[in-house]
């Protein structure tokens, strides 16, 4: 079965939570999860983020219901690094 390993998402939130605690929300979904965020364009309310994740075993569908659990909502999936077995 095929494995996701890389995930660079287009998301949109709030500025809160800020994105070091954003990150680590995103981060401790997993073991190993690495996760870097880019701030490209800041408004009166919300934050364009560039959301990049790695590890093994990525879980989209994980991954995705705690970026809305935190305010966010996910625009895209920009890039997909997938390993098939």
């Amino acid at each position: 079965m095929a494995s996701v390993q890389r995930l660079i998402l287009d998301v949109l939130k709030p500025h809160q939570p800020n994105a070091l605690v954003f990150a680590r929300a995103i981060s401790a979904l997993g073991d190993g999860y690495q996760v870097d965020i880019r701030v490209l364009e800041v408004d009166e309310h919300t934050e364009t983020l560039q959301v990049a994740i790695e590890g093994d075993r990525l879980d989209f569908e994980l991954i995705s219901r705690a970026i809305s659990e935190n305010g966010a909502s996910l625009h895209s999936i920009d890039e997909v690094s997938v390993v098939g077995k």
